[in-house]
């Protein structure tokens, strides 16, 4: 090897995966697309998948990674990475950036003494909203400073139904687990049961609702017709949390 070209491979090496991890698989932004979790030896990683594809690993860490949201225009998606320190989970929060393949932790204030839960995108995409026990925090979305604030009270239903899986658009009913399955509660409050066994629901679109059963990911219509179920392969091990984007048409 040339000396001139060990300076470019040692780029390389610390940029590592800082490919767009989708390359030649989707259009960002505008194809519909999905991430979800899955097992890999010693942990697990962010896996997504494009109608008609397999399954394709985009996070390639050496630790345990969950709960992955995708932005409102598709362009990035933030999860945790969960470190074990002195036996003990340090969950940190993380931003991919589909176009790009650049990643961006997101610290929330040491003083604080805070642990996220979950992170979730605000309705048009301008900021990340955090889950601790103190309350929601809210930060900027990159590449803008994360400037992180606790939510305040006037902000907490906004931050809130972040977290929230609505149907509809507008929103007509919110999806929660119920016993072994999941079920539908209504702005009046009732509850219908909508699958059993079935966890991690999430919005398909506008018109339809998916959920895990088993290791198979199904996605049903709000209105009349039948479940189908997404068939990917190879299967991925133990597959969970998918968020989806719907894709945009060109018009």
């Amino acid at each position: 090897m040339s000396r001139n070209a060990r300076p470019l491979l040692l780029l390389l090496v610390l940029a590592g995966c800082s490919l767009p991890p989708l390359r030649g698989k989707a259009e960002i932004g505008k194809d519909a697309y999905a991430v979800f979790v899955a097992d890999v030896p010693g942990g697990s990683d962010l896996f997504a998948v494009v109608a008609g594809g397999a399954p394709i690993q985009i996070t390639f860490s050496p630790i345990v990674e969950s709960d992955p949201a995708l932005s409102p225009d598709g362009s990035a998606v933030v999860f945790l990475r969960h470190q074990s320190i002195g036996g003990a989970d340090r969950p940190t929060v993380w931003v991919l950036n589909l176009l790009s393949g650049a990643e961006r932790e997101l610290l929330l204030p040491p003083a604080w003494k805070l642990a996220p839960h979950r992170a979730a995108w605000s309705r048009d995409g301008t900021a990340i909203y955090i889950a601790t026990a103190r309350g929601p925090v809210r930060m900027a979305t990159p590449p803008r400073a994360p400037a992180p604030v606790m939510v305040t009270a006037a902000e907490r239903p906004a931050a809130d139904s972040s977290f929230m899986v609505l149907l509809g658009t507008p929103a007509f009913a919110s999806v929660v687990s119920c016993g072994d399955g999941l079920c539908t509660v209504g702005r009046d409050g009732e509850r219908s049961p909508l699958a059993s066994p079935a966890f991690g629901g999430t919005t398909w679109g506008r018109d339809s609702v998916g959920y895990f059963s088993g290791d198979r990911f199904y996605v049903r219509p709000l209105g009349s017709g039948h479940a189908r179920f997404l068939e990917w392969s190879p299967p991925p091990m133990h597959p969970r949390e998918l968020t989806f984007f719907p894709g945009r048409s060109s018009s």
